[in-house]
């Protein structure tokens, strides 16, 4: 098929994925040509693990430290959602002396920020996966304060803009008809001038860059036509520009299996992969179970499936810190593309727990074969197991491995290797320690069992001589 520039355009406004040979091939961050569950950025398959003290990680303070520290363990992928709601960060637009906001004008404070992050991050390879509405900015008590407000600012007011002032609910009411401005909704004219602006402003920015992936949201409870309009607006942007994008959304959601999840899940001609970081809020085999699923469903429409939030800390609400360390390992052992730790106090961030098993996750996968690896997805391999007890991946003829929560003992049906021996190391994963290998043993012997210490993360592989 040839492309025009006229059918180009037609495309991308409708979300199609557009052919690499029309805009070009690229070094960034893009799906993996190989193996399409997978990243791939500079040419060469990635997986990208990581953590962080923060999700707007762009307005902290000691943002060269945090991000040197990630890159010292291993991590190479961090969240920023374009929010100004936490202490001491800024918002987007120029305050005047009368106290309100005009949104003509920018605060150059906050995209000084927004680019030395980007440049630090592409600087150590670090991916970055953008949220461009950060829901939970436009409700309740910060959207009091928000620009956008038509309280807040000189451009437009309450009645012109048809926006409320006040919003005392939860995001998932989707009480704030700034969610409802695009053409196929209210078609609020006058606030979508202004949403465009922003947008506009974050991609001069963006697309210059490698490292680049888009969410359209932050745990969205408002309707499809939202998201894909967005999508197909930063694809469309892009595309003028010779940018190939990856996109995706974010639902609130905690059940993958939900209405809410299926035009992402079922639409990959509006987004190339799926964030499914509200499986992460399950635990132990169900978890696993969940994730599994999700995978046999794109069997047919390949995209990588990301994780950039794993909840799960002893200071918050969902899951403890053990619950957040299995769901970091059982995401990677399962086939998926991505795993951040979410920040305090919902997650491990990057405190001490996540440098340990992001440098033992990096350890691992330096020594195993995950781009052609397949998860035993229904824990057949793995004989005498209770669930949640062990969980394997495997590349048929080379090795697998075998990742214990909190030690156990199961019997290994080993995958067909290659003739010859069989040798076998142990990683303790809080140590960041491999065991000796031990003394090769016959190809011959089909299954063994295996043991890991209670209370301990730990990491079987089984590599063929």
């Amino acid at each position: 098929m040839l492309w025009n520039g006229t059918k180009l355009i037609f495309a991308v406004l409708l979300g199609a994925v557009i052919p690499s040979t029309v805009l070009g091939d690229s070094d960034g961050i893009c799906v993996n040509a190989n193996n399409q569950r997978y990243w791939q950025y500079k040419g060469k398959p990635v997986i990208l693990i990581g953590g962080s003290v923060e999700d707007n990680l762009f307005q902290i303070p000691n943002l060269e430290e945090h991000l040197d520290l990630l890159k010292s363990v291993g991590g190479n992928y961090v969240r920023n959602t374009m929010s100004a709601r936490d202490e001491g960060n800024v918002w987007q637009f120029r305050k005047l002396e009368n106290g309100k906001y005009d949104l003509e004008k920018w605060n150059e404070e906050y995209w000084k920020r927004f680019e030395d992050f980007l440049e630090m991050t592409e600087e150590r390879d670090i991916i970055v996966q953008i949220e461009i509405w950060a829901t939970f900015d436009y409700y309740r008590d910060i959207w009091e304060r928000n620009p956008f407000n038509p309280e807040n600012n000189i451009n437009y007011t309450a009645q012109q803009s048809g926006l409320p002032t006040v919003v005392k609910t939860h995001p998932t009411q989707t009480d704030n008809n700034f969610f409802w401005s695009i053409p196929k909704e209210r078609n609020q004219k006058t606030v979508l001038k202004y949403q465009h602006k922003f947008v506009d402003k974050i991609l001069n920015y963006t697309l210059d860059m490698p490292n680049v992936l888009y969410c359209m949201d932050n745990e969205t409870s408002v309707t499809p036509e939202w998201g894909w309009y967005w999508s197909g607006y930063i694809k469309k942007r892009a595309a003028d520009e010779g940018v190939k994008v990856e996109t995706t959304e974010m639902w609130d959601n905690w059940n993958l299996a939900g209405k809410q999840h299926n035009s992402t899940f079922d639409h990959p001609e509006f987004y190339s992969f799926v964030d499914i970081s509200q499986n992460n809020h399950q635990k132990g085999q169900a978890h696993w179970d969940n994730a599994q699923k999700q995978r046999k469903r794109i069997a047919n429409k390949l995209r990588p499936l990301n994780n950039v939030k794993i909840y799960g800390a002893n200071t918050g609400r969902f899951g403890n810190t053990q619950d957040g360390l299995e769901r970091f390992w059982r995401n990677i052992f399962g086939g998926l593309a991505s795993a951040r730790f979410h920040r305090p106090d919902s997650g491990n961030g990057l405190g001490e727990n996540a440098q340990a098993h992001i440098k033992s996750m990096r350890m691992l996968l330096d020594r195993f074969d995950i781009f052609n690896s397949e998860p035993d997805s229904e824990c057949k391999m793995l004989k005498m197991r209770e669930d949640n007890e062990a969980y394997l991946m495997y590349v048929p003829g080379k090795h697998c491995a075998v990742y214990f929560p909190n030690g156990g003992k199961v019997e290994v049906v080993l995958p067909k290797l290659n003739k010859g021996k069989y040798v076998i190391q142990t990683l303790d994963v809080r140590a960041c320690k491999w065991s000796e290998r031990s003394k090769p043993f016959d190809e011959k012997v089909l299954s063994f069992t295996t043991n890991a210490p209670v209370g301990k993360h730990s990491v079987v592989l089984v590599t063929a001589e």
